[in-house]
């Protein structure tokens, strides 16, 4: 019986299992994510400070990248998706069914932990869900930037956060140079992920991804938080869409430059002896 009911959920398109794995990736990363901030907002410090939050997504992005890894290669990002595409190392048709997916493992994340958190949520809000206030709560799901930082002041963190976020995953998987060792990979991003939270996170939240950021903040909108979401900090909506894709390509153009397009194999050839040439990293 279980042999006829695998066999019947069994999914040969690869395209959708790769939707199917950005989904639970992205769902696993959000969930220990935003749940992680529910619980320092909701618990008024009791329950945590911000350094539990970026615990909580640097776990989440570890875990994330295991579950989804072998499949999709668990982009988990919008941003670093569409950056495989315009280099060529993802097929352009592909790109829907890779989007479609971390919105769907985000938005339903995000509806995880608001009815996991909903009786704490109406207890601290006394029903009354705002995007900024004494008692605002629409930043437990998606970013808004601090009251102290401007525009392009938050465009440029988002930017250069995510052009962290890119150079060190290109440094993690250069196998031309000093790669991680195999196995440890979703350890480190999760670490890196941790520290651009502790070093960047103040000004923005640090979305540096649109599938982190967009997805939850729809789920507001339509949970009782209203179009506010997408008005609050001067219309900030839009960064955490265009600053991590345009600063995921600099990510890649910056390792291309400083270390890729000088650091290709040599070729092989004998020397004067006729011995082979050594190859250097």
């Amino acid at each position: 019986m279980l042999e006829k009911i695998q066999k019947a959920l069994t999914i040969r398109s690869s395209t959708i299992r790769e939707l199917l794995a950005e989904a639970l990736g992205m769902f696993i990363l959000m969930v220990f994510g935003l749940s992680s901030v529910a619980q320092v907002v909701l618990g008024r410090g009791d329950f945590g400070q911000h350094l539990s939050i970026n615990l909580g997504f640097g776990i989440g992005v570890t875990l994330g990248i295991h579950a989804a890894g072998g499949i999709s290669g668990a982009h988990l990002n919008a941003a670093i998706t569409l950056t495989h595409c315009i280099l060529g190392n993802l097929p352009w048709r592909k790109l829907p069914a890779y989007l479609i997916g971390q919105f769907l493992g985000s938005f339903t994340a995000a509806a995880t932990v608001f009815g996991l958190y909903y009786d704490a949520l109406y207890n601290y809000t006394k029903g009354n869900f705002t995007v900024t206030g004494p008692t605002a709560t629409a930043s437990i799901f998606s970013t808004y930037p601090s009251p102290c930082v401007s525009l392009l002041g938050g465009f440029f963190t988002e930017f250069m956060a995510t052009a962290m976020l890119l150079l060190g995953i290109l440094i993690i998987h250069d196998e031309k140079n000093n790669a991680a060792l195999k196995g440890t990979q979703a350890l480190l991003t999760g670490i890196l992920v941790l520290g651009i939270g502790l070093g960047m996170g103040m000004n923005t939240g640090y979305a540096i991804n649109p599938s982190r950021d967009l997805p939850p903040r729809v789920f507001t909108a339509i949970a009782g938080w209203g179009m506010d979401v997408f008005t609050a900090g001067h219309y900030w909506w839009w960064v955490p869409l265009t600053a991590p894709i345009l600063g995921s390509l600099a990510g890649v153009f910056i390792h291309k430059l400083f270390i890729d397009f000088h650091n290709q194999p040599v070729p092989e050839s004998g020397n004067e002896k006729g011995q082979p040439v050594v190859e250097t990293s």
